[in-house]
């Protein structure tokens, strides 16, 4: 029976007619998670139901990635939709009867649904091949959460063979209720660069500090003025953030220690912004260290650039979520996501899916031990992705492109 929720939605029939398949695969992979480059019953999962659906199937894709090709009987564009199949090294807390049966993994972002959501949507593909005009190809990846997956699936050539046109990727997001669709163009979700500071000071007692260079007070002011790389030099209008989100130094109470390590992430939405982080960080770590008479260490590390998603293709979609009766908003969000190597190089859209439910008590946010979806959330993403693939298969996105001038 279909739920309430999704009654004004314009949900196809195959698509109803999987929601149990849905919310049971989504159960099965949120019962066993596993970590980045850990996924291999998830990839087993994946692998079988696409071979059971006819694809071409490689396993194995930069270690535990899966790679599904579904060809069309007439030749055409190729379109690939991505998933992520990782979990979180959290363990949760929940007394669901789909509680993780792995101790200290947890999907804790959504990543089950993603899997399940673009299982659901090849079935729908394979059931009309024939029809089909072009090839869509489903990337199933390892290790978004870290230390990073897609950029080895591009090194591996997930992009070639067919060489693919446009990018599709869909994420559960629990800040928007159920029946809406977070669909942005530009910069969408911003990079997530880190950095590791050492202060490098002299140790003395707690008694007679004048005869120390006490590395905790410089770190102290450390903290405070880098915050000023967002509030003073950074334009009000660009979306910045500088978290410092460990520091460790000192062993007792009256001891100056000789050194404190600090390390933080960077996040910047514009590409242009981004590339001035790592100076302006290590200009206040040196003009702050330099005044105390400290000695530093500053090492910056890039990790996923922005997630930029393409202008024509992202009307694309946001035509899609209105041809289904939900709602498209425009959100964008400071985390990160390494979907960004696939946009970086081929044009796409990577869209948000409402599955927040305060009326169900769904409201703790990602990366929580509590977090959950309301599952009426994964057809919606189904028929929303499904339309999305069929209008790119079309060249919408070209004509939409052109129209524009």
């Amino acid at each position: 029976m279909i739920s309430e929720q999704l009654k004004p939605f314009h949900i196809r029939p195959e698509v109803l007619d999987l929601n149990e398949q849905l919310v049971e695969v989504r159960r099965d992979l949120h019962r066993h998670p596993e970590l980045g480059f850990q996924e291999h019953r998830t990839a087993e999962v994946v692998a079988r139901d696409l071979r059971a659906l006819g694809f071409e199937v490689t396993e194995g894709v930069a270690r535990t990635g899966v790679v599904g090709i579904l060809r069309g009987e007439r030749p055409g564009r190729t379109v690939l939709v991505r998933a992520d199949m990782d979990g979180l090294p959290l363990r949760e807390q929940s007394d669901a009867s789909y509680v993780s049966q792995t101790g200290n993994t947890m999907h804790a972002c959504g990543h089950d649904g993603h899997v399940s959501m673009a299982l659901a949507t090849a079935r729908v593909l394979a059931g009309r091949r024939r029809g089909l005009e072009g090839t869509v190809k489903f990337v199933f990846q390892p290790a978004e959460e870290g230390p990073g997956g897609a950029e080895p699936m591009i090194e591996a050539g997930v992009l070639d063979g067919p060489k693919v046109d446009v990018a599709l990727g869909i994420h559960l997001w629990a800040p928007l209720p159920v029946g809406q669709i977070g669909v942005t163009q530009g910069p969408f979700m911003a990079a997530a660069d880190n950095f590791d500071i050492t202060v490098l000071g002299v140790g003395g007692h707690g008694a007679s500090p004048h005869t120390s260079v006490d590395p905790i007070v410089v770190s102290a002011h450390l903290v405070t003025a880098l915050q000023t790389i967002v509030s003073r030099r950074s334009d009000p209008f660009e979306s910045v953030v500088v978290t410092v989100g460990s520091i460790h130094g000192g062993t007792a109470n009256n001891i100056i220690p000789d050194r404190v390590v600090l390390h933080g992430t960077a996040r910047a939405l514009a590409p242009e912004v981004r590339d001035q982080m790592e100076r302006r960080i290590g200009e206040v770590v040196k003009g702050i260290c330099e005044a105390f008479g400290a000695r530093y260490e500053y090492r910056y590390h890039y990790s996923y650039p922005p997630t930029v998603n393409d202008s024509a293709v992202t009307a694309l979609v946001a035509d899609c979520v209105r041809e289904a009766q939900a709602a498209p908003v425009i959100c964008r969000t400071m985390g990160g996501e390494d979907m960004s190597y696939f946009l970086n190089r081929v044009p796409g859209c990577f869209f948000f899916v409402g599955c927040g439910n305060p009326s169900r008590g769904i409201t703790h946010p990602h990366h929580s031990p509590f977090f959950d979806i309301d599952e009426d959330a994964l057809p919606l993403g189904v028929e929303v992705m499904l339309r999305a693939v069929d209008a790119a298969l079309a060249g919408r996105d070209l004509a939409l492109a052109a129209a524009r001038g």
